[in-house]
């Protein structure tokens, strides 16, 4: 079970030209904490890119703590999600909120973007 719940390198956006492929022609959702951004990849898993942005989150502290709560809630629903790349951008609101109320966003997110991208591919 550890090894499905994991987080390896594959299942990460990690090229400049992945990401510009995501922000070409996403499929998005968004709320008052965070943008997601999406599209459907070839590979048989998800992946995810961060774009937390020092010009809305100043502290690397936040910045931080922002990027480790994306990633765990990412890594815990990832079995549903289906093979679509995925970039979250932070709003400034998400840094006055607790971690419980980022989560419940993300998995609100991460449905939302699996209806979306499978209607769209």
């Amino acid at each position: 079970m550890n090894k499905i719940l994991s987080f390896p390198p594959y299942l990460r956006l990690r090229k400049p030209a992945e990401y510009k492929k995501v922000f070409a022609n996403p499929v998005k959702s968004s709320d008052s904490y965070f943008t997601l951004l999406a599209i459907s990849n070839q590979t048989y898993s998800p992946r995810l890119g961060l774009a937390i942005a020092k010009k809305n989150i100043k502290r690397a502290v936040d910045r931080n703590r922002l990027k480790r709560t994306v990633r765990e809630s990412f890594r815990m629903q990832q079995h549903k999600l289906s093979n679509i790349d995925i970039v979250v951008l932070a709003r400034r609101s998400a840094v006055d909120v607790s971690p419980e109320v980022l989560r419940k966003s993300l998995e609100k997110h991460w449905l939302r973007l699996v209806t979306r991208c499978e209607s769209c591919s």
